[in-house]
């Protein structure tokens, strides 16, 4: 999102960009965004979690002046909000079709166990509502047999923690695993190397990690979607206040079928 956005500041004369990183505890997440706009100096503010919209239109109720975009995030009628949602269900489904076609395929690391795991960092309303649907609605189009083991880590960093929940979903018969658990993805990894099994990535490239392990990755391009947004906000374009999903076929979502690692591990069959 940080590049997107000061790509579009290089192309502006004049134009600025200041990055704030408001880490891991959602708590307090209000309280830093209000005296971020209580500053006065930013004509737009950018941001991407599912959980910010909320509490930008708390916010907005203080600083009626203050524009905002919201990726990752939906919510519509607040007039200067603009929010755009990634189509998690079909990104979603798109991740565990994959799944499921590794684990039935037969290569080494698999087993005819049909059980597929997941690890998230906690639960909030697009996970809930479309990552886990979708990715639950892609395993069982190749299989309706499929189980899928789901367990919560309860934050976004703990790496022990999550190796010891891949260990244990391994080990009750997993062979594919989805992380959606932040930096604490690093665990899952480290336990995919150990034990010869699989892992498929949301969001980012992540093939560089662990080549041999990492059997796919369906990214956003969160990148461009904040360019654009932030391009038409200064061209007078955006749709303030509208709430709009895009996916694949906008272009901000894709499964990366041409990465080296993909072609040499998967299996065409």
């Amino acid at each position: 999102m940080a590049k997107g956005a000061e790509r579009l500041a290089s192309e502006i004369p004049g134009a600025s960009v200041r990055v704030i990183e408001a880490g891991f505890n959602q708590a307090e997440w209000e309280e830093k965004l209000t005296s971020f706009v209580a500053s006065g100096k930013f004509d737009l503010v950018i941001t991407s979690n599912p959980s910010m919209p909320e509490l930008i239109h708390n916010i907005s109720r203080s600083f009626p002046k203050q524009k905002f975009i919201c990726l990752d995030g939906y919510l519509a009628g607040n007039p200067n909000l603009y929010t755009a949602l990634y189509n998690q269900l079909e990104q979603g489904y798109v991740t565990g079709y994959l799944a499921g076609l590794v684990s039935i395929s037969g290569m080494k690391g698999t087993n005819p166990d049909k059980k597929i795991g997941m690890i998230i960092g906690q639960n909030y309303p697009a996970m809930d509502k479309m990552i886990i649907p979708g990715f639950t609605q892609g395993l069982k189009a190749v299989d309706p047999a499929f189980q899928l083991d789901i367990r919560v880590l309860g934050n976004w960093y703990d790496a022990a923690k999550a190796a010891d929940l891949s260990r244990s979903i391994y080990a009750g018969g997993a062979d594919v695993i989805l992380p959606i658990c932040g930096s604490a993805s690093q665990g899952a990894v480290k336990v995919a190397q150990e034990t010869g099994k699989y892992l498929v990535f949301f969001d980012n490239d992540e093939f560089a990690r662990a080549p041999q392990n990492i059997l796919g990755c369906t990214v956003l391009h969160q990148e461009e979607l904040a360019y654009r947004s932030l391009k038409a906000a200064v061209e007078g374009t955006l749709p303030f206040g509208k709430a709009e999903v895009v996916g694949m076929r906008e272009g901000y979502i894709e499964f990366l079928d041409k990465n080296p690692a993909y072609i040499k591990n998967v299996p065409e069959s």
